[in-house]
């Protein structure tokens, strides 16, 4: 039994399938749920990042520089152990899912500083001098005009990292987080038959893989390419 539910491994391979799916759903649903906590998490520190790290002074530009390296130069395994196992060491203690949605984000969030990075650079040197030249400040001219800009054509490379985040929640299996990858585990060494829970998690990684991918690509086509418009 795993989240109050019965399995029944003694009929045919369909019977047991159907009796687990129920199961392998609610870690369906974990999983689904760091993903997009993660990602959302990735999108904005990896914004700040960014911006960051464009910064003359580089008492700022340096420090945002050096923590995207570290961030992305590291396994994401070995960031989650670090805040799982010592961080209480320190009375710091987070919930596994927490400690999950964390370490996926700030992962993430070098990558995504990276992409933000690239979509600004491709905005011409011509709208910063006209923001100038209308004297807007920093924070008006990313808000108003650069990132609006910027986002439609990095959509595809944050589309990219997000089914990749999808692919990396299995590791949160390690810290505890009972995903669908942890439950099929636990029904496979209970029942000795790994086939189907292994089976059906894989099928259900490649059709939200395939349907987050869907809509990313809807996504791209919808935007403008000239840039957001802004109210």
């Amino acid at each position: 039994m795993l989240f109050g539910i019965h399995w029944d491994a003694s009929g045919t391979a369909i019977h047991f399938a159907l009796s687990i799916l129920p199961i392998l759903l609610i870690g369906l649903k974990v999983t689904v749920e760091a993903t997009i906590l993660g990602f959302i998490l990735a999108l904005l520190l990896g914004l700040i990042l960014a911006m960051l790290r464009s910064v003359r002074f580089k008492v700022v530009s340096w420090p945002a520089w050096f923590l995207i390296e570290f961030l992305r130069d590291t396994p994401l395994l070995v960031q989650l152990f670090f805040l799982f196992y010592v961080l209480p060491l320190y009375g710091i203690t987070l919930p596994a899912l927490l400690i999950g949605i964390l370490g996926l984000g700030g992962q993430y969030s070098a990558y995504c500083a990276e992409v933000y990075r690239g979509g600004i650079e491709a905005i011409g040197t011509g709208q910063w001098e006209a923001a100038r030249a209308l004297d807007l400040d920093r924070f008006t001219t990313y808000k108003d005009i650069i990132l609006p800009q910027a986002i439609p054509r990095i959509v595809p490379s944050l589309g990219t990292y997000l089914v990749s985040m999808i692919k990396d929640a299995p590791l949160l299996s390690a810290i505890s987080v009972l995903d669908m990858v942890a439950a099929s585990t636990i029904i496979g060494d209970q029942t000795y038959n790994y086939l189907v829970p292994l089976s059906m998690v894989g099928i259900l990684f490649l059709l939200t893989t395939l349907v987050v991918s869907f809509l990313v690509h809807k996504l791209d086509h919808k935007l403008p390419k000239t840039g957001i418009p802004m109210k």
